[in-house]
């Protein structure tokens, strides 16, 4: 068997990221324009569920295995309850806080990743300069942050968002950390993206019928395309490329590439949605993109 693993980024991998960034950025303002007419948890739940159906088709045409017995049930179950934590999070935050705002927030992961991957694998300890990346983010989304206290572009609640957001990027960081340390770092892709998609469908669901959502008999066309693009096309298909993408390229080359997503989905916000564009969020955006580059710059081994 031939090893087709490559040391370096071709155009197709290039167009490929570039290609997932936007889509992630463009993620939160089709979540916000779906929470128009979709309660959040229910619209999270029936996210994840409609992915999880295509998956499973793609699964069956590909002839990967989703329910063998393999090891993988507690990483992935822990895995998914994270994923559902977290994007109830995004969905519950982004009531009170913009698209743009959240978009910044959450990329705050990449760094929750580097300060607990010494603690899942000792080869990869934190370089000075990753320190000083870890610093820059954190000081700049401080700054940040305390707009929603003094400054509040969106409302008097913003901070409630905010606080949610960063939440959601410590349990993002949380699973990832939980596919490296369990055996899910050796399954297949469509089965780790099968514990998340499926354990937060249901999760979601069950949440919001609980709390009283109720589904809308009919909706406008926009949050129903909204919610198709976070099915199809974000849940399924863009995380699909990603693994993919893991699994051919250099992660070192391809990690670095997520800081356009925070640009995009700032850039989403103010331009679809007309959301305040404020100095401080520049700034913060500024300080996560500036950060996830030290962080994921190759470093000179003597």
């Amino acid at each position: 068997m031939t090893d087709d693993r490559k040391t370096h980024l071709d155009p197709l991998a290039v167009t490929l990221l570039v290609g997932c960034a936007f889509v992630w950025g463009l993620g939160q303002v089709a979540a916000k324009v779906g929470l128009s007419a979709y309660p959040p948890m229910l619209q999270g739940g029936v996210r994840s569920l409609g992915a999880v159906a295509l998956l499973m088709l793609w699964a069956r045409w590909r002839g990967v295995p989703l329910f063998k017995a393999d090891g993988t049930a507690g990483g992935g179950l822990l895995a998914g309850t994270l994923f559902a934590a977290e994007f109830g999070c995004i969905f519950g935050g982004l009531q009170y806080t913009s698209a743009s705002r959240m978009a910044v927030f959450i990329y705050l992961a990449p760094f929750i990743v580097a300060l607990g991957m010494p603690f899942v694998s000792r080869n990869e300890k934190l370089h000075p300069a990753q320190m000083v990346g870890l610093g820059v983010a954190f000081v700049g989304v401080v700054w940040a942050f305390a707009e929603g206290f003094t400054a509040p572009a969106v409302g008097p609640q913003q901070w409630i968002g905010d606080a949610l957001g960063l939440l959601a990027a410590l349990l993002w960081g949380l699973t990832t950390l939980t596919l490296r340390a369990t055996r899910l770092s050796t399954a297949a892709p469509e089965k780790t993206l099968f514990y998340q998609l499926g354990v937060s469908g249901l999760a979601l669901t069950a949440a919001g019928l609980l709390g009283g959502e109720v589904w809308p008999a009919s909706v406008s066309f926009w949050p129903l395309a909204a919610l198709v693009f976070q099915i199809v096309v974000l849940s399924f298909a863009s995380y699909l490329v990603w693994f993919w993408l893991i699994r051919h390229y250099p992660a070192t080359r391809i990690s670095s590439f997520t800081l356009l997503t925070p640009m995009f989905g700032l850039l989403a916000g103010v331009l679809l949605l007309g959301e305040a564009l404020t100095t401080r969020l520049a700034v913060a955006l500024l300080a996560v993109c500036v950060g996830i580059w030290l962080v994921n710059r190759p470093v000179a081994r003597p």
